[in-house]
């Protein structure tokens, strides 16, 4: 740094409005945001879900009517979750393969109501189909298998590409998964699909409200703890991101958000890459539950948060907040 007080004060550029703008070194805009969805049966259907206020699952002319908000806000993607049926779960999550289950049915609704005008990002992972609540097939143990696995997350993946996926996000964290889908993605000639790999995924205490959302909380068994990765390492990461993208993801999502904000650093300086980071549903409920305590203001916490990922160096940031951020943006 060079100059000294008084020649150099840093209180100059921020004595205006205008100049703080002028001098903003971060921008945060509607096309930064991918607005996650939960999907669910019938028609007419909107279910909030008690642990995540304000958020709910929607039938699939409600997505089609979110997908259509996106657009008018100029929220360039949507990212979908079935809350598939209990009698459709299965040890082997078949029901990930069916071409008209939820999460197809969801991709096609948007389609019909929006064309192209808004990407469609999709989970690759079985644990909405799985009566277990793992992300994959285990063995009579419960330790989820890793390469049987990876095959039915293939077959996940061109289910969801045929139906119209622009971005498959495999949010599995098996090893070896990015490249077996990709080849099976060019092989099926879906040369223009993007792999979106959940890179840095975190065995994490945060995902709590998710798990009512999709509806696998009550019937996971055990943890996940074989797979997802520990909160306390960082080099690991750096090793994931390594190997997906050898493999064949064309960007990387590092999950949760805020408390993983140094990965997401990391990972942008070390690969320049598009980085994106999920703030996933507790980090949500901790700013709703602020809000409701009256401890802090929403708009305010929302767009500051959302800044933070922005200036930490992602590329962008899926959060529930998604709608309320792009009206406050582009007011």
């Amino acid at each position: 740094m060079t100059g000294s007080y008084p020649a150099t004060r840093l209180r100059r550029p921020r004595s205006a409005a205008w100049s703080r703008a002028l001098h903003r070194e971060t921008v945060l805009t509607p096309s930064d945001l991918i607005w996650p969805l939960f999907v669910t049966e019938g028609q007419g259907v909107e279910e909030p879900i008690a642990t995540l206020p304000g958020v709910s699952r929607w039938s699939l002319d409600g997505i089609a009517a979110r997908a259509k908000e996106a657009v008018a806000l100029g929220i360039p993607c949507l990212a979908l979750f079935p809350n598939t049926p209990a009698n459709l779960r299965s040890d082997d999550g078949a029901e990930a393969l069916n071409p008209d289950n939820l999460m197809c049915r969801a991709i096609k609704a948007i389609r019909d109501a929006c064309g192209s005008d808004i990407g469609v990002l999709t989970d690759v992972a079985l644990d909405p189909y799985t009566s277990h609540g793992q992300d994959g097939l285990i063995d009579g143990a419960g330790y989820v298998l890793n390469d049987d696995t990876v095959a039915v997350l293939v077959d996940q993946a061109v289910n969801q590409a045929e139906a119209g996926a622009d971005i498959i996000a495999p949010s599995d964290m098996m090893d070896g998964r990015i490249r077996a889908i990709r080849m099976a993605l060019e092989l099926g000639g879906h040369h223009n699909v993007q792999i979106m790999s959940y890179a840095a995924k975190y065995a994490s205490a945060f995902y709590g409200p998710f798990r009512d959302a999709v509806g696998s909380r009550g019937l996971l068994k055990g943890d996940k703890k074989t797979y997802q990765m520990d909160p306390a390492n960082g080099e690991e990461a750096l090793r994931e991101v390594a190997l997906d993208l050898a493999e064949g993801a064309d960007s990387v999502m590092v999950k949760p958000g805020l408390p993983y904000l140094d990965i997401a650093r990391r990972v942008r300086e070390r690969f320049e890459v598009p980085v994106f980071a999920y703030q996933v549903s507790g980090e949500y409920a901790m700013i709703e539950a602020a809000v409701a305590a009256g401890a802090g203001e929403r708009d305010a916490l929302v767009l500051e948060t959302l800044m933070a990922f922005k200036r930490a160096g992602c590329a962008g940031v899926l959060t529930y907040h998604a709608p309320l951020a792009a009206r406050l943006l582009n007011a």
